[in-house]
Order: structure tokens, then C-alpha cells, then sequence
């Protein structure tokens, strides 16, 4: 008989029991992870696999979920700002970060608009001055400078 706050997972297609939440330094030692790897989290459709982070953090577990380990690597993103790629190194990025890569001339009286679409699970919209979106391999993002009169 099993708890029932335990759930049935796979790492690197073995089966184990573990509690739900748990850590994510539960899981790397659970699946006996190397050093030097990471710990993946399987993503249904056509979305990214969700780095699973080595620390005390909350992890909720699904039954049947799947894990997988890698050679640990920097992840960057490629994004288009404008019609041009850049590459970025971290997966939350700000407004501010946005219109800085976009380049755009400006001065104090200019005001900028940020829109993005094809984001996780197909997000899309607008960001304003101090908002931040978690970003994927091919988000859009459009910048619009417009001056106040």
C-alpha cells in the first residue's frame, strides 16, 4: 500500500515512488544524478523541458511524470526582437532588457511599447515599463518608439 501523498515517477526510465511536493535535491539524489548533469523535466507537446533546479525548492510531481539527466549546459535562448535575432542567457526577461536590445533611439520624451507573441504555451501580449515575461527558443517581440508631445 502506498501513501497517497506518493506518486509514481520515471528518471531516466526508471520507475520511483517519491512524496509530492519535494525537492529538487530529493530528486537529483533519488535518481542518483551525476555531477555534472542536470535534471530535466519532460514537457507534453511542443513545449521546452523544464530544467529542474538542484536545491531545496518545491517540486510538484505528477503520477507517471517523466525526468530525464543531461550534461549540464548554459542555456540560451534565441529571440527576435524587431526582425532581428539575439541570443539570450536567462529565461525571464524584462521590459527594459527588451527595449535596450532592440536598439531603438530615444530620448527622455520617448515612450516605448513591447509586443510579444509564439511565448510559453503560446502567450502573447504587451509589456509595460517594470513587467517581466519568461521567454522560449522563437518568441517575437516588436518595439515601438513613440514620442510625447
Amino acid at each position: 500500500m502506498h501513501d497517497k501523498n506518493e506518486v509514481r515517477i520515471h528518471i531516466d526510465r526508471t520507475a520511483y515512488r517519491s512524496p509530492t511536493p519535494t525537492s529538487g535535491a530529493a530528486l537529483y539524489a533519488l535518481g542518483k544524478v551525476p555531477t555534472g548533469h542536470a535534471l530535466y523535466q519532460e514537457a507534453q507537446g511542443n513545449e521546452e523541458d523544464e530544467p529542474v533546479p538542484n536545491d531545496a525548492g518545491s517540486v510538484r510531481l505528477d503520477e507517471d511524470e517523466h525526468f530525464y539527466s543531461a550534461p549540464a549546459h548554459k542555456k540560451s535562448f534565441t529571440i527576435t526582437v524587431n526582425g532581428r535575432e539575439k541570443e539570450v542567457d536567462h529565461k525571464v526577461v524584462s521590459f527594459a532588457e527588451i527595449v535596450a536590445l532592440a536598439n531603438i533611439p530615444g530620448d527622455a520624451n520617448t515612450i516605448y511599447t513591447v509586443t510579444y507573441k509564439r511565448g510559453r504555451r503560446g502567450a502573447e501580449g504587451t509589456m509595460v515599463e517594470g513587467d517581466t515575461v519568461k521567454i522560449k527558443n522563437g518568441m517575437i517581440f516588436n518595439v515601438t518608439a513613440t514620442s510625447k508631445s
